[in-house]
C-alpha cells in the first residue's frame, strides 16, 4: 500500500535590507530600512536626516529680506505656498492689511502652483509604477505652460519669490492674463486624455486599488494632511475649514471620498484637485479687482516689529504652517516649520506592513512626499 507523502515545510528567514538612500523612486535621499519576510514586508523604518537643508536655523540667521527667497526651497515643487505661510505670519503680526488685488493674485499663483505640482507627481508617480512608455512625460507639457507663467511674473521657474510680506512682487501684464484664461479653457481636456489613458488602465488598476489603504483613525493619529487625508473620507480643507484671504469669495468643491482611502483613491484625489484648482482660477480672472500689489515697502532694510505670528495655508501637500517670532530687528528671532510632508511620511510604515515589496513605491508615491519638506 502506498504511503501518502507530506508536503515539504519551508521555512524563511527575515531580512533586513536598505532602500535608498539613493534610490531614484523615493525622490530624494530617503532611506527605508526593510524587514521582509521572504517577498512581504513586515517592519519599516523611514531614516530622515540625509538632506538636512537647516532652513529654521538659516531662518534665524538671515535678514526677513533675504530669507524670503531662500524659503521656497523647502517644498521646491509648491514654492508660492511656502512664500505664502511667511509673509502670512510676519503680516499677523503686523496686523498688515494685504491689497485686494495682491490677494487675488496670492490664490491665482497658487492654485496654477497646486496643478503644476500635481501634474509632476502624477507624471513621476507613473514611472514608480513601470510606466515608462512615453505617459509619463506627457502632463509635463501642461506644466511647462505654467512655469512659463510663472516665469513672466518671477523671473524663475521654480524658486519664484512671487509673494512677499505685504502683497506680491510684480503685477502681471494684461497680455499674461489673456494667456492664462486660454490655459484655464484647454486644461480640462488635458485631464480627460490623463484619465482616459490612466484610471480605468488595468494595470493601474491592479497596482493601485485595495493597495495601501489609509483608514480613518491611523491618518487622523499621525497628523496627515493634503488629499491624502481627504481621499479616506476626512473633509478637512484649510480653505473651507479655517478660510483666509479671498478663498470664502471663491466658489469651489473639495474632493472627499466615503470611505478609506486606498492608492487609487489618492491618485483620484489629485485628478480632481486640479480640475477645481483651474475653476478657482478662472474665477479669479473673472474677479480680479484694480489697485496696488504691495503694502510694504521691499528693501534689505525689511524689519517686522517685535511679535510672534502663526499662519497655515493649504498646500499640495497638505497644511504647511509656519510659526515666526519676531524681536523687532532686520533678523527673525525664532521660526519653526509644520511640514504636512514629514506627517505624511510618518503613516509609511503601518501602511506597508503586510504588503509584497512590489507595493512599495506604489504606496510610498501615493503619499507625494517632498523630502526636502521632510528634511528641513
Amino acid at each position: 500500500m502506498a504511503t501518502q507523502t507530506q508536503a515539504p515545510e519551508f521555512k524563511t528567514d527575515q531580512m533586513i535590507i536598505n532602500l535608498g538612500p539613493q534610490h531614484p523612486a523615493t525622490h530624494g535621499v530617503l532611506r527605508l530600512v526593510l524587514t521582509l519576510d521572504g517577498e512581504v514586508v513586515r517592519h519599516v523604518e523611514p531614516v530622515i536626516g540625509h538632506l538636512h537643508r537647516a532652513q529654521e536655523w538659516q531662518g534665524q540667521n538671515r535678514t526677513w529680506f533675504q530669507y524670503q527667497a531662500l524659503i521656497d526651497r523647502v517644498d521646491y515643487l509648491s514654492g508660492m505656498f511656502t512664500s505664502w505661510a511667511l509673509s502670512r505670519a510676519a503680516e499677523h503680526i503686523e496686523a498688515t492689511e494685504v491689497p485686494k488685488r495682491a490677494e487675488y493674485l496670492r490664490v491665482l499663483v497658487s492654485e496654477l502652483n497646486r496643478i503644476s505640482s500635481h501634474l509632476l507627481w502624477l507624471g513621476t508617480y507613473l514611472i514608480d509604477l513601470g510606466a515608462l512608455y512615453g505617459f509619463p512625460f506627457y502632463p509635463f507639457i501642461e506644466r511647462e505652460k505654467i512655469l512659463t507663467f510663472f516665469e513672466e511674473i518671477a523671473g524663475q521657474r521654480m524658486m519664484y519669490n512671487y509673494i512677499r510680506i505685504g502683497g506680491v512682487q510684480r503685477d502681471p501684464k494684461p497680455e499674461w492674463f489673456k494667456k492664462v484664461e486660454e490655459f484655464t479653457k484647454e486644461f480640462p481636456k488635458r485631464v480627460d486624455e490623463y484619465e482616459a489613458i490612466v484610471t480605468e488602465n488595468p494595470i493601474f488598476l491592479n497596482r493601485t486599488q485595495n493597495v495601501g489603504v489609509l483608514t480613518q483613525e491611523l491618518a487622523m493619529s499621525y497628523g496627515v494632511t493634503g488629499p491624502t487625508l481627504r481621499s479616506s473620507g476626512i473633509d478637512f480643507d484649510l480653505r473651507r475649514f479655517k478660510p483666509y484671504s479671498v478663498y470664502p469669495e471663491l466658489k469651489f468643491t473639495v474632493p472627499v471620498y466615503n470611505k478609506d482611502g486606498d492608492t487609487w483613491d489618492r491618485y483620484m484625489a489629485r485628478i480632481q484637485e486640479m480640475r477645481q484648482s483651474n475653476e478657482i482660477v478662472k474665477q479669479v480672472l473673472d474677479m480680479i479687482p484694480a489697485g496696488e500689489i504691495m503694502s510694504k515697502k521691499q528693501n534689505a532694510g525689511l524689519r517686522v516689529k517685535a511679535g510672534e505670528g502663526f499662519a497655515a495655508v493649504e498646500s499640495p501637500r497638505g497644511v504647511l504652517g509656519c510659526y515666526v517670532v519676531s524681536n523687532g530687528s532686520d533678523k527673525p528671532y525664532r521660526f519653526k516649520w509644520r511640514n504636512p510632508s514629514f506627517s505624511n511620511l510618518s503613516v509609511l510604515p503601518p501602511l506597508l506592513q503586510g504588503h509584497p515589496i512590489a507595493d512599495i513605491m506604489a504606496i510610498f508615491g501615493s503619499l507625494d512626499i517632498i523630502l526636502p519638506d521632510v528634511d528641513r
